[in-house]
């Protein structure tokens, strides 16, 4: 029994020394190298750009008007729709005309009395004119028909003008529309009594406010208005006062401009309490779809225009508070290299510092982009907005 146990362990023994020689005399297997990661390369985009300086603007009417009775009298009816556009001389109220129309028929009356008394005036000085010839009369007599008929005249005159104030104050019964635009709503209902200018400015009817052209204000800061004289007097950009520079505007809520306008007026001094210059741009509105108080985002013109590479936005990434894009070089390693970021030109960020027109920089992949790794760069597409 002692032996059968004995031959049993010799046997087991023997086995883990076979299996434990075979393991010393395997080597490792040498892992496979990394395979190098796909990305998306793409040369900069270069062509000749303009830059645009951006600023806040708000709009404003060209033309508004606060529309008052001129005489007083009870309103008798309103001849507009509220919020209507209204042109030109379109009657916008009545009011009650008929105490005007009674008091030109008394200054017409007075004027028919005005008119005879200096007709029997110069016929009296006719008369003696003829008289004093003979000596039938004075020279006194004639000289006093003389002051007469001038005092006839004189009260001709003040009948006419009393009958053309009436006649005036019959017209401005009838309120009409003194330009064309957008009309308020009305303020002064029929029935109620309005007062005239003569008593004190009279009462406010409406407004009125033109929306073809219209006006948009902006204010440029002291250091961009001290850049665009440098850029004046060096002949690479005209003035905007002596220049309709165009202008280009955004609304609220859009993402690219979607008016054209030019430069219409620059002020004379900068505000003191801002520091800013005050400026106006004129925008045609055919379609009436700005209204005076919108707020805009308004692109000035800011420099003479020049050669240019561009990167899609995408491309460049942020280093602490450095730009940087990642160049494939001929290797097919990656660089990290820094850059000056200029303005946006047609969804494209223009690049002043840091690249070279036939570098490869990678568009897409960014994230698997290591510095000093190996990669497989492939073109990016053609036409695809790089």
């Amino acid at each position: 029994m002692f032996d059968f146990h004995a031959r049993c362990g010799l046997a087991v023994l023997l086995v883990l020394l076979a299996v434990t020689l075979c393991g010393c005399g395997d080597k490792p297997q040498p892992q496979a190298a990394a395979a190098a990661l796909p990305v998306t390369v793409a040369q900069p985009v270069k062509r000749t750009v303009t830059d645009w300086d951006e600023f806040t603007g708000r709009f404003d009417a060209v033309e508004e008007v606060q529309v008052r009775a001129r005489v007083g009298g009870f309103v008798t009816n309103v001849e507009f729709r509220d919020g209507a556009f209204v042109n030109t001389g379109d009657l916008l109220y009545i009011i009650d005309a008929r105490p005007f129309e009674a008091v030109a028929e008394q200054a017409d009356g007075q004027l028919s009395d005005a008119r005879a008394k200096a007709e029997l005036a110069r016929r009296e000085l006719d008369r003696g004119l003829t008289l004093v010839q003979t000596q039938a009369v004075s020279e006194s007599i004639v000289d006093q028909r003389r002051q007469a008929l001038q005092a006839a005249k004189a009260a001709e005159m003040q009948a006419e003008g009393a009958l053309k104030a009436a006649q005036l104050n019959i017209e401005f019964s009838h309120v009409i529309a003194p330009i064309g635009g957008r009309v308020s709503r009305h303020l002064v209902s029929i029935g109620n009594l309005v007062q005239g200018s003569d008593n004190g400015g009279g009462t406010l009817l409406t407004s009125i406010v033109s929306l073809d052209p219209i006006y948009v204000y902006f204010d440029i800061d002291e250091a961009t208005y001290l850049k665009y004289n440098r850029l004046f007097f060096a002949g690479k950009r005209p003035s905007s006062r002596e220049t309709a520079n165009p202008v280009q505007v955004t609304l609220t809520g859009e993402t690219k401009p979607s008016h054209d306008g030019k430069m219409d007026f620059l002020d004379n001094r900068l505000d003191v309490s801002t520091g800013t210059l005050r400026a106006r741009a004129l925008i045609p509105n055919k379609d009436f779809s700005i209204l005076p108080g919108q707020f805009g985002r308004v692109r000035l013109i800011g420099s003479a225009p020049y050669e240019a590479l561009l990167l899609p936005d995408t491309a460049i990434a942020t280093d602490q508070s450095r730009k940087i894009v990642f160049v494939v070089k001929a290797d097919d390693t990656v660089e990290a290299r820094p850059v000056v970021l200029g303005p946006l030109d047609d969804g494209l960020r223009v690049i002043r510092e840091g690249l070279k027109p036939e570098d490869r920089v990678i568009v897409e992949g960014l994230q698997r982009a290591r510095v000093g790794a190996k990669v497989s760069p492939h073109p990016a597409a053609t036409g695809s907005k790089t």
